[in-house]
C-alpha cells in the first residue's frame, strides 16, 4: 500500500499554533520532508515543529531543494526532483510529513508537490494551519475585515501592487522580501503609511511590532507582514 503525503501547516512561528492536527500528524508520520532553500531561512519551519513536537528528532528527515527562484527552468528541475524522492518515499508505503510555514494553501511550494503527487495517482491531504497575516493582526491588535469591505492579499514583491493598493478594504501584503524598501516608498506616495502597520517575525525570536510606519525605523525582512487600511476599513 502507497504511503501518504500531507502538507503539514506549521503556523506562523509560535509552536503554540500548531493545531493539534498537525502535532498528531508529525508524530505518526515516517518521514518529515524539510524543504532547503540557500538563504538564512532555511529549516525554520523544521525548528518551530520541533518546539511543539520534541519527538521528531528521532524522525527520518529528508531535505528537498526548493530554492527562491523566478527561473521557471531551475524551479521545474528541482520540484520535478522533489516530486521524484516524495513518490519514492510513498510508493515505498511510507506517510511523508512535508512541513509548511503558515497555511499550506496560501504561498506555499507545498501546493505544487501536493497536485504533482496526486496526478501520478498518490494521496495527498493538506492540514491547515493560521496564516501569518491572522497571527500579525492579532499582535496588532486589528481586525482585517468589515462586513461591507473586501479584503485584499497582495505578493508584495511581483506586479500589480499599485493596482491592488487601489482597491477597497483592507490590504494584506506578504511576500515582500528584499523589495520591502520599494513597497514603503510606492506607500509614502499613496500618503498611505500612516494607515500602515507592520509585523517582523510574528511569534519568532526577534518579533519586531510597528503600529505605525511613519518615521519607523526597520530594515528588510523576509518574515514581513505589511497592514495597510483605507479610510472606510479602519
Amino acid at each position: 500500500m502507497s504511503g501518504i503525503l500531507y502538507g503539514v501547516s506549521v503556523g506562523p512561528g509560535d509552536p503554540e499554533l500548531m493545531t493539534l492536527q498537525a502535532v498528531r500528524t508529525l508524530k505518526t508520520c515516517d518521514v518529515l520532508a524539510v524543504p532547503r532553500s540557500s538563504d538564512e531561512n532555511d529549516r525554520v519551519a523544521y525548528e518551530i515543529a520541533r518546539h511543539a513536537v520534541p519527538e521528531i528528532v528521532e524522525c527520518e528527515v529528508v531535505e528537498l531543494y526548493m530554492p527562491m527562484t523566478r527561473d521557471q527552468e531551475e524551479l521545474r528541475r528541482t520540484r520535478a526532483a522533489a516530486v521524484g524522492l516524495l513518490t519514492g518515499l510513498l510508493s515505498a508505503g511510507k506517510n511523508v510529513a512535508f512541513l509548511t510555514l503558515g497555511d499550506s494553501s496560501i504561498y506555499s511550494t507545498y501546493n505544487y508537490l501536493h497536485n504533482a503527487v496526486k496526478e501520478q495517482g498518490f494521496t495527498a491531504k493538506m492540514l491547515p494551519g493560521v496564516p501569518s497575516f491572522c497571527a500579525a493582526a492579532a499582535c496588532l491588535g486589528e481586525g482585517l475585515t468589515q462586513p461591507h469591505l473586501p479584503l485584499h492579499i497582495l505578493p508584495a514583491s511581483y506586479s500589480g501592487l499599485e493596482e491592488g493598493l487601489d482597491c477597497p478594504g483592507t490590504k494584506v501584503l506578504m511576500k515582500a522580501g528584499k523589495s520591502l524598501p520599494a513597497v514603503m516608498e510606492e506607500l509614502r506616495k499613496r500618503g498611505l503609511l500612516s494607515h500602515t502597520k507592520m509585523v517582523q517575525r510574528c511569534g519568532m525570536e526577534g518579533e519586531r511590532v510597528f503600529q505605525s510606519l511613519e518615521d519607523a525605523d526597520f530594515s528588510s525582512d523576509y518574515f514581513s507582514i505589511v497592514v495597510v487600511k483605507d479610510g472606510e476599513a479602519r
